[in-house]
This record gives structure tokens, sequence and C-alpha cells, in this order.
């Protein structure tokens, strides 16, 4: 959480400072060593040296001591002191002492963020708890409801996040300002517990994970490939509708043009280690835009008449992202992009922006995302940037005026822009409402004149294009780890990796259930048959597990009229139909790509 106005911020900053004086007070005097205890989005957490581990039965007492402390209404009281007096107050937590040295020198806040100017020590009491803190806090312990508070986690964190350094203990709470919110809220996470895609990647046999392989590359089964293929051709299908041409770029490319495009002094952190190829050094893709501009040159000279030229393709890159922040299909190391770059000059940056905005509305509403904000990321103060003011300015105003020309409802972020330009990122929310960062339309005049690419103006002379860089699921895997959640793994009929499962009663129903494949397989339909040794109820059973959308079930009755019982995974028994009808109606519902969504 960032809003330090927001009364939920100020609940669960208070919320962690109580639970650090729970901690504390389970232990003997000197024994705990606290860190930091920040709000974040539904919850908070605090970061602890402890003498010996925790564990799930010790939540409890800490959450009965928490209510104590909040019955006693202890006012929380800011103080500034020096950091001489910072030093004295906290002389045995080596911890805080390290930060207020970050604090002292100007460079780091409590938290290890960067600071734009030297901030002001100050310190939070309530009743006999001391903390280095900035606030804001609500104005007394009593004013947390003891109710919808609950203490949910522990986890292991490394302090301030580098591996270099001690594990802490991290215990994270959420906190409410009714009982209701906080009953809801566990409603959700136990909704989300059974949508979790890694769990529900393993039930329906999409994806592992191996060992064997490494942390952060999933292996796809002959269903999850299918699942990405789906995804992946809608996708293609509607980029060569709208206008843009599919190309192919090698996993390996030359260290050099990363330096001279500038991603290898602003990105080198995500990028795997060099490989030497007697003079050549060589890096595994960590993205995609300098290979598509290479490809641009390579074509040859062109002429503005051939603008906007675009560039697509789904491309496997490759990035160091670190043990502790992989997770499942939303965070590996194996990422494959719908990318796309787009060379046009800076008249046509709003009409190109106004493509791309109609495409990334098609494919988000078609997987019912329809519910989502658009953040535009500017460049901070802070971070990584090419330091070109005038280009970025140039950038900064094309990209906000084609938001406004196309009546785009947007809030600002300053800080969240690439290294070469701001974007305009999508942030959908699911059916459980947990916001989502999808597409991505961005501009960049940096980069093309960083690599010499250019084409032959109307004038006769040569120009460097504008590159708008463009994603629209932005990664398969991460996307497919959300729509996983989101449908809860029922997926939509055009998307299902079986579609229909057929179910022979008997042994002998076997060869018109083969002949039924056939059919249905010549009309484009994906199926499989069932013909295990199992009573019907059992296959009927197995296949909603396997939450496949159809199921046929074929007796005498239905060979004989060449018919199928039909039962649908959303709308139940649907009766006995003659195959040409069964075949019109699921070719009707793939290309309506029509959707039933379960409720959360």
């Amino acid at each position: 959480m960032s809003h330090n106005d927001d009364s939920l911020y100020k609940i669960r900053h208070s919320a962690a400072h109580v639970m650090a004086q729970a901690v504390m007070e389970l232990f003997a005097p000197g024994e705990v060593k606290i860190a930091i205890g920040p709000p974040i989005e539904d919850g908070f957490y605090y970061d602890f040296d402890l003498p010996r581990p925790l564990t799930p039965d010790d939540l409890p007492p800490i959450e009965k001591r928490m209510r104590q402390i909040i019955a006693q209404n202890h006012p929380f009281v800011r103080r500034e002191v020096s950091a001489a007096a910072a030093r004295a107050q906290f002389a045995d937590q080596p911890y805080k002492l390290e930060l207020i040295d970050g604090l002292e020198k100007g460079g780091l806040d409590e938290y290890g963020n960067p600071l734009q100017e030297k901030p002001v020590i100050s310190f939070y009491l309530d009743g006999p708890f001391v903390d280095l803190c900035r606030g804001p806090h609500v104005e007394r312990t009593g004013q947390l409801n003891p109710a919808a508070l609950k203490l949910m986690s522990i986890a292991g964190a490394y302090w301030r996040g580098s591996e270099k350094n001690k594990m802490l203990t991290r215990i994270y709470g959420t906190a409410w300002q009714t009982a209701a919110q906080l009953e809801e809220h566990l409603h959700r996470l136990e909704e989300a517990k059974k949508r979790d895609h890694r769990k529900l990647g393993r039930e329906l046999g999409l994806f592992y994970f191996s060992d064997d392989i490494g942390p952060g590359i999933p292996l796809f089964t002959p269903r999850g490939e299918m699942l990405r293929h789906q995804m992946e051709s809608y996708v293609r299908d509607l980029q060569t509708k709208y206008g843009y041409q599919h190309v192919w770029t090698a996993h390996m490319v030359k260290e050099d043009l990363y330096r001279r495009s500038g991603h290898l002094e602003n990105y080198s952190d995500v990028m795997y280690p060099p490989m030497q190829d007697e003079e050549l050094t060589m890096r595994l893709k960590p993205m995609n835009c300098p290979s598509h501009m290479t490809l641009f040159k390579e074509m040859g000279m062109h002429s503005y008449r051939e603008l906007p030229l675009r560039f697509a393709e789904f491309c496997t890159l490759y990035r160091y992202e670190k043990r502790g922040e992989l997770n499942g299909l939303t965070r590996v190391r194996a990422v494959t992009q719908d990318d796309c770059h787009v060379f046009c000059t800076e008249e046509q940056i709003e009409s190109e922006f106004a493509l791309a905005l109609r495409l990334v509305r098609e494919v988000l509403n078609t997987y019912h995302l329809s519910d989502y904000k658009i953040r535009l990321s500017l460049r901070g103060e802070q971070g990584k940037y090419v330091q070109d003011d005038e280009k970025w300015a140039k950038a900064t105003t094309a990209l906000k005026s084609a938001l406004d020309a196309n009546d785009v409802d947007y809030f600002v972020a300053e800080g969240e822009a690439a290294f070469y330009g701001p974007k305009a990122d999508f942030i959908a929310k699911d059916v459980l409402g947990r916001d989502w960062q999808l597409s991505t339309i961005q501009v960049d005049f940096i980069q093309p004149a960083r690599l010499g690419v250019e084409y032959i103006g109307e004038d006769g002379q040569p120009h460097t294009p504008v590159l708008i860089h463009r994603a629209v699921t932005g990664c398969t895997e991460r996307f497919l780890g959300v729509i996983i959640e989101h449908f809860a793994g029922a997926f939509p009929l055009w998307l299902s990796p079986v579609q229909v499962m057929l179910i022979p009663i008997a042994d002998r129903h076997i060869p018109y259930a083969q002949q039924t494949a056939q059919r249905l397989k010549d009309e484009g339909i994906r199926v499989e048959i069932d013909a295990r040794a199992e009573r019907m109820n059992s296959k009927i059973r197995d296949a909603q597990l396997q939450k496949t959308p159809y199921m046929l079930v074929m007796g005498d009755r239905e060979a004989a009229a060449g018919a199928a019982a039909v039962r649908s995974r959303d709308a139940g028994d649907l009766g006995s139909k003659p195959l040409d009808e069964v075949v019109r109606m699921l070719k009707e519902e793939i290309a309506s790509k029509r959707v039933v969504m379960r409720a959360a």
C-alpha cells in the first residue's frame, strides 16, 4: 500500500506495530531483534530475528496479546529525534541501527527504499513500545477493531530482500475496519486456494515443474500445450486481421547489441551470464526489441510509404528472476511474450495507439477481463532511465495525447516507466477482484536512434522512426496462470484443451465412439474417448472433475440412432441429440467464444 492518508493504510500500519509489541513480549527482554513492519495490500507484516523458529501454534497467543494491547487504548505518539538519540534508543537492535544509518546519510528510508531528500528521523510510541517510523497511524490502539484482525501465516524473508543477508521470520496479518470485511476477505482467500493455478495445473494435467529441469521453467503436457496454442493462435489471428506481420528471431544475441540499445546498462541484473564463442560474447535473449530493430535494418532501407511496419512475435525470453520471487506460472524464468514492435512516424503514433487499444480491448473482453484500469507509467526521479530529457518529453506528450484522443481514463504512476520510455499498462481485475498487470503499450523515441534505425522520409532524407512496443496478454505463462484462476480451470469451450469427452457405456459401444470421435475431429473439435473398464457414472464424474465442457454418453439406443446423450459441464443433462445437431451446437459455441463465469 502506498496511500498514506488511506484509513486502511493507517489501520494496517498500526496493527503491525501492535503485533511487533506482542511478539517481543513472547520472549525474554533483548531476545527479539525487530526489522521492519509495513502495511501491504490487504494486510501487513513484520520481520523478526528470533531465538527460535515460530510455528502456526504461536499465532493464536500473539493474536490474543494483540487484542489485549488494543483494549489498553494507548495513543500513537510521534516524536522527531536526532540520529544520536535514535541510536541510543535502539542500541541493542542491529537492524534498526542499519536503518538509522541510511536515514542519516539521506540515501534510504526505513524500508530501504531510495530517498529524494534527507528525511526527518522519527519514532512512534504506543504504550511501552517504540518503533522507528514515519507513520501515519490511527490515533489510538483502541481504534483498531479486534474482530477485524487476523494473523495469517509465517514465512522466511531475507533482510532487505537480499540472499546475502540473514533469513528473518516474517509474520503476515490482515486488518480491516469491520468483521464483515474480514470475513469477505477470508472467503476470497479460500476461493483463491481452490483456484490456485499451481494446484489446478497438476489436477488438470496441464503443466509441471521438475527439479531435473530447474526452478522457474515449466514443462507443459499435451493438454497444457494445446491450451497455450489456443491462446496464442487467437491473438496471432487477431494480429493478422489488424495488420501485424509475424516474424521470428533467435534465442541468443551478441552482447554488444544490448550494450548499444541500453539494456545491458539498465537490465543486466535480470540477464543470464554471458556465453563465450571464441571472440564473440553471446547472451540468452531477455527482451525482443533490439532483435526486431536489427531485422528492420537488415531488410533494407525503408520508405515512409511502408510505415507503419508492425512486427509481431511469440518469443521465449530468459530472465534471471530470484528464486524467492518465482511463483508457479505467474513468475517464471522462461517467458513467452506476445511481443510486437511498430515502426512509425510521430504523426502515426495516435492512430497506431488506437489500433493497439482496439486489439487489447477485444482480447480482454473475450476473456471476460473487461474490468480494467490503465496506468500511465512515467519516469521517476529515481531508477534506471536513459538520460535524454527532450525525447522523454516527446514520448510522454505523445502517449498522453494518444490516451486523451481515444477517451481513455487513466491514472499516473511516477517511476513505473520502462528505462527507454513511458507506458500505458492495462491492469485487469479477475473474478476474485484481484489486479493483474497484463497488456502494455509503450512509446520509445530512444532505442531506434541508439541502434541507427532509419527510414527515408518524404523529403528524401533519412529519419529515425518512433518505436511502439506492444503486448496484448503480456506473457503466455503468466496469462495462463491468471486465466486458470479466473475460470477456476473451467475454460470456455473454444479454449478447452479437451472440448468433448466421449463415454461409451460398454465395450460394444467403443466402435461407435471411435466413429463419432473421427467425425468431431474432422469438424475441428478436440475430443477424447474414455474407454476404461469403469462404470458410466464414474466416467462422467471424472470428466466433470477434469472440467470437460461436454460429455457425450453412448449406448445401444444412441448407436442405433446416430445420436448421443449430451451432458454439459455448465448446464447439466441436455438429453439425447442427433450427432448433426451436436456438431452444429458445438461449432456455434466455439465460434461465438461464449463464456460462462463461475461465481467466486
